[in-house]
């Protein structure tokens, strides 16, 4: 016999309910802290990347920060220590370099004896010009940054995250829904961000690891100081919030989704663009 019109199904109870649910968190009762826990964020000298670091910090986790300034990580670590970090360190590297990601994962264990979360935010954005006009020298730059090292970087991370482990990738709207004629090479490295987070999801999840991006639009960093963009302000009026958004603003999307709150959420990709893909 059908179910009753105008009334819910009954919901499985017991045994049988708590076993569809076996192995979830209670968001509510973790919250969104990390304390203690071991956390690396890449290109963490600057823009996004220092915002990052900087959310986990005031969360009280142990942060491993890498990019290839070292004075500016020095001084993005004793930032960290200041906002509540339990530990913060800085290892210059250049992840264009093949063994870079593994060196990187390898002294994260070693100083904190795993690693928790992982935030790959290092990206290059080529200077503005026609494709036919881009170099390969320009391409390998590119791809060997945003593409290659966040590959070899989720592959060190996911052989030895254990369950309850969480990456975030940082994408962009550009690999979404492209809006920049001239940057045609970083908006094809960063869609194939997506495309790679939702595979690494797909084959991590079932460990109980989650694989998720944030898709940053247009947000006032030096990377978009720089993108050739010529009136930035009419930019900011096109979106519908009507201004660009923080790399802070970024940040808290990208703890968030690192963070037990977001236990659900696995393959997902979170654009922080002020509205820009709603229009």
């Amino acid at each position: 016999m059908s179910a009753e019109v105008g009334r819910d199904p009954p919901m499985p109870d017991g045994e049988a309910h708590d076993s569809l649910t076996r192995g979830a968190p209670d968001p509510a009762a973790v919250g969104d802290r990390f304390d203690g826990q071991a956390v690396l964020v890449t290109g963490a000298t600057s823009g996004i990347g220092r915002a990052c670091a900087l959310a986990f910090a005031t969360r009280g986790a142990r942060l491993l920060l890498t990019g290839r300034d070292h004075e500016r990580g020095r001084q993005a670590a004793e930032a960290c220590l200041a906002r509540g970090a339990a530990e913060a360190v800085f290892q210059s590297a250049d992840l264009r370099e093949r063994s870079a990601a593994d060196e990187l994962v390898q002294a994260a264990c070693q100083r904190f004896g795993g690693l928790a979360v992982a935030v790959n935010n290092a990206g290059h954005q080529e200077a503005r010009a026609p494709l036919h006009e881009q170099p390969d020298s320009v391409f390998d730059a590119v791809i060997d940054t945003n593409l290659r090292a966040t590959f070899a970087l989720l592959r060190a991370e996911l052989r030895v995250m254990e369950r309850g482990a969480a990456i975030v990738n940082v994408a962009s709207v550009s690999g979404l829904r492209n809006p920049n004629p001239g940057l045609s090479l970083y908006s094809a490295s960063k869609a194939a961000v997506v495309s790679l987070t939702r595979s690494a999801a797909l084959e991590a999840g079932p460990r109980g690891i989650r694989v998720n991006a944030v898709a940053p639009g247009r947000v006032v960093t030096p990377m978009m100081l720089a993108s050739g963009i010529a009136d930035m302000p009419a930019v900011a009026a096109a979106l519908p919030l009507r201004r660009m958004g923080r790399p802070e603003e970024v940040a808290e999307a990208v703890a968030w989704l690192a963070s037990a709150r977001a236990s659900y959420l696995c393959g997902h990709v979170l654009a922080a663009d002020g509205g820009f893909l709603a229009g």
